[in-house]
């Protein structure tokens, strides 16, 4: 008789290999859809908050169908969320006008509101680790390809980004566009805000391949 347990050998089992499903991310998502639903009443433009949130629904959809496939860590889940969290106060404000930007701008003795910047470089340091986890557990790279792949998932999304808001901005008025864009008359509003996005993944990705160094001596393997 042909044993049962032998015919899927040599072939990874998603059933086997998969972690089991925490709560933590329910709680983390019931908590930002409360905090979307406050940030979604009166947002100082609408129609900037509507071209904001179009990722957000791509982005929340992938995270549901990928954590009801196979979830990522509780620690991938927070990072994610704080980011969201970030994005949606910027979407409700603009991200010229909301006032930590502000507040950070008075502390610092400077005129531009530098929110968005801040967005952009936490986009990098916040989700370069979720990326490189998902990446790990799909493709299962060796040594630190999978944070190298991360870094580059990170900047293409942001190139991709800056892009959508060009078009944006050649397809929509002026002044909705100026609004989406917030570049506050830098023009090289887009290049920084890319370049951050590399700088803050390239951090994450230093910090996750040193953390992993360190598990590995402990562990006896190196």
């Amino acid at each position: 008789m042909t044993d049962p347990h032998s015919i899927s050998a040599g072939r990874p089992s998603l059933a086997v290999t998969a972690e089991p499903r925490s709560a933590v991310p329910i709680y983390l998502f019931a908590f930002y859809v409360v905090f979307w639903i406050v940030m979604a009443i009166a947002p100082h433009d609408r129609f900037a908050w509507f071209l904001e949130n179009l990722l957000v629904f791509l982005g929340v959809a992938w995270l549901i169908r990928s954590y009801l496939r196979r979830p990522l860590s509780n620690a991938s889940y927070v990072l994610i969320t704080i980011f969201f969290c970030m994005h949606t106060l910027g979407s409700h404000y603009t991200y010229s006008e909301t006032p930590l930007g502000f507040w950070i701008s008075d502390l610092l003795g400077i005129e531009r509101n530098h929110y968005d910047r801040i967005v952009h470089f936490s986009f990098g340091l916040l989700l370069c680790y979720p990326l490189h986890q998902y990446i790990t557990r799909e493709a299962q790279p060796r040594g630190d390809w999978s944070l190298i792949f991360a870094v580059l998932v990170v900047s293409t999304c942001s190139l991709f980004y800056e892009i959508i808001e060009w078009i944006v901005a050649v397809v929509v008025s002026s002044d909705a566009a100026m609004a989406f864009l917030g570049t506050q008359g830098d023009v090289f509003d887009a290049h920084k805000d890319s370049a951050l996005a590399v700088v803050g993944s390239v951090i994450a990705a230093t910090i996750a391949h040193f953390l992993r160094k360190k598990r590995a001596v402990h562990a006896g393997v190196a």
